[in-house]
């Protein structure tokens, strides 16, 4: 489930997230929230036509994560990416902040989006309307992020059910383990079971 908090340049979006690292497959899971840019669509259609949306450029994105080795609601994986190249995020911030005090942390960046699109090196064209309106949604986009979190996910499958759009992402993860062997199975079974079954040829 993707929530979309959509401006006129700019969007937010929020979802619930899960990730295996592939250094040595722990797993992580809680909300993730981007920054993206919207890019302009030519009309189509009569003026009572439905418009494509875009937000496909990546600015920001905020891992607020716990470890699910880990102590529920501890955010001991939290971390940010204040920058991406092209759609690739750039390494992850371990600010002590966002894992002591997500939620404020989280809001106080919301509270100003022109500055964090400013450190990402890409300044929004009229940033204005944008930053005013996303602080005032502030509490409410936070409180999505909230009900997104690792401790509202209670289980492998409710889990899975959230982020089952990327589960072609965490099967690529699987397939990068460095240490399969240290792999929880029982919790990563959902994505487990859904990769696509090898095919061989006869000869």
């Amino acid at each position: 489930m993707l929530h979309a908090f959509v401006y006129n340049d700019t969007a937010i979006l929020v979802r619930h997230w899960f990730e295996v690292s592939p250094k040595d497959s722990h797993l992580e899971h809680g909300v993730r929230l981007e920054l993206r840019l919207r890019e302009p669509q030519p009309l189509r259609g009569s003026e009572s036509a439905a418009q494509r949306i875009v937000a496909d450029r990546p600015v920001w994105r905020a891992d607020l994560f716990d470890r699910v080795d880990g102590t529920p609601g501890a955010f001991e994986a939290a971390h940010f990416h204040p920058r991406f190249d092209g759609v690739e995020p750039c390494e992850r911030n371990w600010a002590d902040a966002v894992k002591a005090t997500p939620w404020e942390w989280l809001h106080g960046e919301l509270s100003d989006i022109g500055a964090v699109a400013e450190r990402a090196g890409v300044p929004l064209a009229d940033p204005a309307a944008d930053v005013e309106q996303i602080r005032a949604d502030a509490p409410e986009i936070v409180a999505v992020a909230q009900s997104r979190a690792a401790t509202q996910c209670g289980s492998a499958h409710q889990c899975y059910a959230w982020t089952r759009d990327a589960a072609p992402l965490v099967h690529l993860m699987l397939g990068q383990l460095r240490r399969p062997e240290l792999l929880d199975r029982e919790r990563a079974a959902p994505w487990l079971e859904s990769r696509p079954q090898e095919t061989t040829t006869a000869s």
